[in-house]
């Protein structure tokens, strides 16, 4: 177990008693590691602390609670780890409570080692720790991917409104739509994204530091390339929009503009919300139709933009377009894959 903890998922594991001591002895005899350390610990005193702390020892055997706490301190901020600790008993609350993790056993384990510990191991199982990482760093990924996304259509949205109504005196997007795209963005993009299930290739990469950075530089790289490609795509279609599509004879020709405006805007954001799925790898469609919630919320939210367009004018502010103008908004839309697979080429 602590080879796949160790090996696999880049989790150091340390032990705190005397059958850890026996078996870990033992084997060393057979490799002969001279970089293994084994200490039989007594209630450390403040002097023999920090030296007892070295990150070459893997073993204490017959420690006072008071040990265990001291070891798990020192993990925390003389090396300035995150540590997680598995205990069973009353004296190994204080080791649960000081960890940044602490797991306590759920069948054997005493109600103290319950409350003070911050997950409970329902089964008793240690080997259910390597399924805790799992999700945990799934999660963690899941909510950057959805913060990647959100952020995108916010900076997007504000852009665009902002801008036309500075120097046009009109903005694009109207209050219903800006509605829309918010559900888009929040409770349909969090049900997209957040339910993504964790992978072995997510596992092998190493935990995230905790002075780590939340949005990450590959996380700024998608946001500002796609932002820009949307925000150019959408001031064009302001500036030469009539042009482009023959509007100029239409006597509704500005609503028609709009509409348009608006469907490639929410179509950039679906396909979006795929690139979203994988934030370094170019393969964004791998394992996608596994995701059934993933699959029925894009499939939703594209039947009910075409209600939108087509049905609901004169709530929405729309008008029905034509197959051509369909046509050309999911293009611009899909672009955006392309130009996704550029920005994830580009060396952080």
């Amino acid at each position: 177990m602590e080879s796949l903890l160790s090996d696999k998922w880049d989790v150091k594991a340390k032990h705190s008693s005397s059958e850890a001591l026996r078996r870990w002895r033992d084997l060393c005899r057979v490799v002969k590691n001279p970089k293994r350390r084994f200490r039989f610990t007594a209630n450390l005193s403040k002097r023999d602390e920090a030296a007892a702390m070295r990150k070459t020892y893997q073993v204490m055997a017959r420690s006072s609670p008071l040990d265990k706490h001291t070891l798990v301190k020192h993990l925390r901020t003389t090396f300035n780890e995150v540590v997680a600790v598995t205990g069973d008993g009353t004296n190994d609350a204080p080791a649960l409570h000081e960890a940044d993790i602490g797991l306590a056993m759920g069948i054997a384990g005493t109600e103290v080692a319950k409350e003070s510990a911050d997950v409970i191991i329902m089964d008793d199982n240690f080997s259910t720790i390597v399924t805790v990482a799992k999700w945990g760093r799934s999660v963690y990924v899941n909510i950057q991917k959805f913060v990647q996304f959100q952020l995108t259509v916010n900076i997007v949205a504000l852009v665009v409104n902002f801008s036309s109504a500075c120097l046009t005196g009109s903005a694009p997007l109207t209050a219903v739509q800006l509605l829309w795209v918010n559900m888009i963005m929040d409770t349909l993009g969090a049900l997209a994204l957040a339910t993504e299930p964790p992978t072995e290739e997510l596992m092998k990469k190493s935990p995230v530091g905790r002075k780590g950075n939340f949005i990450s530089a590959v996380m700024w790289r998608n946001i500002l390339g796609q932002s820009l490609y949307q925000f150019l795509v959408i001031w064009f279609l302001q500036a030469y929009g009539k042009t482009f599509f023959r509007l100029h004879g239409f006597s509704n020709s500005d609503l028609i503009l709009n509409t348009i405006i608006f469907n490639t805007f929410v179509f950039c954001q679906l396909f979006n919300e795929v690139n979203s799925r994988e934030m370094e790898k170019v393969n964004v469609l791998k394992g996608i139709l596994n995701n059934y919630v993933f699959v029925s919320v894009l499939g939703s939210t594209v039947l009910f933009q075409i209600i939108i367009i087509e049905y609901l004018g004169t709530f929405a502010n729309t008008t029905p377009l034509t197959l051509m103008q369909w046509l050309v908004c999911v293009f611009i839309g899909f672009l955006g894959m392309p130009i996704a697979v550029v920005l994830k080429l580009i060396p952080l």
